[in-house]
């Protein structure tokens, strides 16, 4: 595994998210409130929306576009429930927060 270093805690609080690039991968930080760190593919599985653009009330990620919803501790799609976000390994050292792209695609749904 390579894991590479994408920010520090400083730069994402509980309840936030943050997009970040690593290896042409684009990458959404979430940090779901009362939750761990969690690291999912920045774009929506449904039409290539970037994640970062929609919304995140601290516990659900909304897609601007057509309002797709994932469960941000989990990635697990709230709306439509038939979908998911792929998971990227995270780790924290210290105040910095790692992330591995190697063997992890992308995934999309149905249109």
């Amino acid at each position: 595994m390579a894991f590479k270093k994408v920010c520090s805690l400083e730069e994402l609080w509980e309840g936030d998210m943050t997009s970040v690039e690593v290896d042409g991968h684009e990458i959404l930080l979430v940090w779901p409130e009362g939750g761990e760190v969690k690291a999912y593919q920045g774009i929506c599985p449904h039409q290539d929306i970037p994640l970062i653009e929609g919304k995140f009330d601290g516990k659900v990620l909304t897609c601007r576009a057509h309002q797709w919803q994932f469960d941000a501790c989990t990635g697990k799609g709230i709306n439509p429930d038939d979908c998911v976000l792929a998971e990227y390994p995270l780790k924290i050292e210290g105040e910095d927060v790692f992330v591995d792209t190697e063997g992890v695609t992308p995934l999309f749904a149905h249109t």
